[in-house]
């Protein structure tokens, strides 16, 4: 038996999940969180095998709470379920230690396949995920500017983008306002960017944002 946990905000997302999931044999639904905090409370808890979660969480984004359950599970899978386009965060979150990316508009038989895949340790790749990363093998000047953030400046990007101050993106990442601003500076001459209305802007544009 395969026991998954379930993070997204939206209640009726989890309920529509929960049960389909639920008329599979092998799965079992044995948690459910809404925000990234929930979902790291999930995973301490030890009573899940995967975790199947959103990006678009409201306190912390799916980004963050990857980051957050990976530094202290590794070994647990995690597969991302998102609105965005494979494009936007796939090979970023893969790297970050996502098991896979699924994009909402899969094939629901897809979703259970994936997790099958993850629970046994391996990645689960979809045929578009896979385009991207063999096109990544290219130069980096076929990239776009964000694509050559490092995670954590990504991280950092998104938070300011979302109009978080920097003491506030400070205090969420336990890092110094200090540090941030430095992160803040780097992403801004990568972007070639001038102000954080800029990076709303970018960030929107480039569908990375809602």
């Amino acid at each position: 038996m395969i026991r998954v946990g379930l993070v997204d905000d939206h209640i009726l997302v989890r309920a529509g999940l929960k049960q389909y999931l639920g008329e599979q044999v092998d799965l079992r639904v044995t948690g459910e969180a809404s925000n990234g905090k929930e979902a790291l409370e999930l995973a301490r808890g030890g009573e899940v095998d995967v975790l199947l979660m959103d990006l678009s969480m409201p306190d912390q984004s799916g980004v963050d709470a990857l980051a957050a359950i990976k530094a202290r599970f590794p070994d647990l899978p995690v597969l991302i379920l998102s609105g965005y386009p494979e494009q936007h965060y796939a090979t970023s979150l893969l790297k970050q230690g996502a098991s896979g990316y699924l994009n909402k508009e899969c094939d629901p038989d897809e979703i259970i396949q994936a997790i099958r895949t993850v629970s046994r340790g391996r990645k689960y790749i979809t045929p578009a995920v896979a385009e991207l990363l063999a096109s990544g093998l290219g130069t980096p000047l076929e990239k776009q500017p964000h694509e050559l953030l490092s995670d954590r400046e990504f991280q950092v990007f998104l938070r300011l983008a979302k109009g978080e101050t920097v003491g506030t993106v400070a205090d969420s990442m336990a890092l110094s306002v200090k540090t941030v601003s430095t992160y803040r500076t780097r992403v801004m001459a990568k972007l070639n960017l001038a102000t954080n209305s800029d990076l709303t802007y970018y960030a929107l544009k480039n569908g990375l944002i809602q």
